[in-house]
């Protein structure tokens, strides 16, 4: 053939008859588990896995209702993705009639909320289900440009038989995830698709920057959200003698008076006026303010007492950590790079270096400025429960670990060394599994959440 399936990314329009035909190959072959001509790409290696063993049926699918309009217009409305479609049609839809695609945007769901683009390639989509309230996550439709971006937080682009339904064989996608800068929340994901011969290899690139615009668009809108907040809170706080501050409904500081500026507060999930515990300000009243909170710090320290702590990465896709004790209990989702970090510390009740999290996170034992970094965000909100020098979680606190019960289900989004090899530990087989050995994914290289370096304090 002339052609591994690593090399698609690569092929020029010609070749692209002949690679549609050798990932035909590829895919029948390992759905068979016999041993197939060239190995997948890691990436569909491992979403193929995973969609194996959740039962997604390789002809038809698993078969999902579509949303309701009344359901699809209200999730639009929800969404912060509503506010950056001009970027994504501005940037995407000038050439899609042209290049014969349409733009796609899903919600963290994987459901598709809008469809836009080439009227000939929209008709196409209704052929395979492609459309508004249409299930597109992996556990749906298996692997595709979507609902793998959605697992793994990565832009990815699917060829021909890369996806894992054969009905899907004769399209391209490529999707790239768009996160809430304020959180590192997946909002879902914006995805051009087209017929085999609309496949280009600058596609991904593409899409991957009008999705970090769209990032850049939501970050400025809330700069200008603060600013808003700030000009209300601030004859307020000059006003107060102690230590207070104000927040947006999401924690992050417009101003403060009294104390050291920190530029976040972990809020619970459902906050109330009144009074209340917060994890890294103790007793605290709150008051409500337009778009935010003014919170007021007492001077009563927090009684001390035995503590649980529950890390909680069951889910794909959502992961948090709920801390109880005498005062009440708190929870807080966590990011990506968060519950990597606190999964390691949890499965390492001993501690470890900053070297160490750098070799366990990044394979790279020096990269210990990225992980101090993290770890003085995670101390925002976790810091009376974690030690350091070496890092861990404090001994007095009780930690519960609540992970998948097949280990390969463990973080899929992760590429961190120490997370991979904890997908591999053994196992009992209780389903459909890819005949190919597990090719271990190679970090790509850290992208901080921010230019922070903080040092151990």
């Amino acid at each position: 053939m002339g052609h591994s399936a690593k090399d698609v990314g690569q092929l020029t329009a010609h070749d692209v008859e002949r690679a549609a035909r050798l990932l035909s190959e590829v895919r029948s072959a390992t759905l068979a588990g016999q041993r197939a001509p060239v190995p997948p790409r890691p990436v569909i290696e491992a979403s193929w896995e995973r969609v194996l063993r959740s039962g997604v049926d390789p002809e038809h699918g698993v078969r999902a209702d579509v949303l309701g309009r009344d359901e699809i217009e209200r999730r639009r409305q929800d969404s912060p993705l509503r506010q950056v479609l001009p970027v994504l049609r501005e940037g995407l839809l000038s050439v899609a009639d042209v290049a014969r695609h349409i733009m796609v945007v899903a919600d963290a769901d994987g459901r598709v909320l809008w469809r836009e683009g080439c009227s000939s390639v929209l008709r196409r989509a209704d052929d395979l289900g492609f459309e508004p309230g249409a299930d597109w996550g992996e556990g749906a439709v298996g692997t595709n440009g979507v609902g793998t971006a959605v697992v793994t937080r990565r832009p990815v682009q699917v060829f021909a038989s890369e996806h894992f339904l054969r009905p899907h064989a004769s399209w391209t996608c490529t999707g790239a995830p768009i996160t809430d800068p304020r959180d590192g929340r997946l909002l879902g994901v914006v995805d051009i698709s087209g017929p085999l011969e609309t496949m280009h290899p600058a596609t991904l690139a593409w899409v991957e920057a009008v999705a970090k615009l769209a990032e850049a668009r939501l970050r400025e809108a809330h700069l200008a959200s603060l600013e808003r907040l700030r000009a209300v809170a601030a004859p307020l706080l000059a006003r107060l003698v102690g230590r207070a501050l104000a927040v947006d409904t999401d924690g992050w500081t417009a101003a403060v008076t009294g104390m050291p500026y920190t530029g976040r507060v972990a809020l619970p999930a459902s906050l109330t006026p009144g009074s209340c515990v917060l994890p890294s300000l103790g007793p605290c009243t709150v008051e409500p303010l337009p778009g935010g909170w003014l919170i007021r710090r007492a001077e009563a320290p927090t009684p001390a007492g035995a503590t649980h702590i529950v890390l909680d990465v069951t889910h794909p896709r959502r992961w948090s950590v709920t801390v109880s004790g005498e005062m009440g209990s708190w929870s807080h989702e966590l990011s990506p790079r968060h519950a990597e970090l606190l999964y390691l510390l949890a499965v390492n009740r001993s501690g470890r270096t900053a070297s160490a999290l750098a070799a366990d996170m990044f394979d790279d034992p020096a990269r210990t400025v990225t992980v101090r970094a993290e770890m003085s965000r995670i101390r925002r909100y976790l810091g009376a429960f974690l030690e350091h020098r070496p890092y861990r979680f404090r001994e007095s606190a009780e930690v519960e670990l609540r992970s998948p019960e097949d280990p390969r289900d463990l973080l899929p989004h992760s590429l961190a060394p120490g997370v991979t090899r904890a997908r591999r530990a053994p196992r009992l087989t209780t389903g459909p599994s890819l005949a190919l050995p597990l090719v271990p994914l190679v970090p790509r290289g850290d992208v901080p959440d921010a230019t922070e370096s903080g040092q151990d304090t």
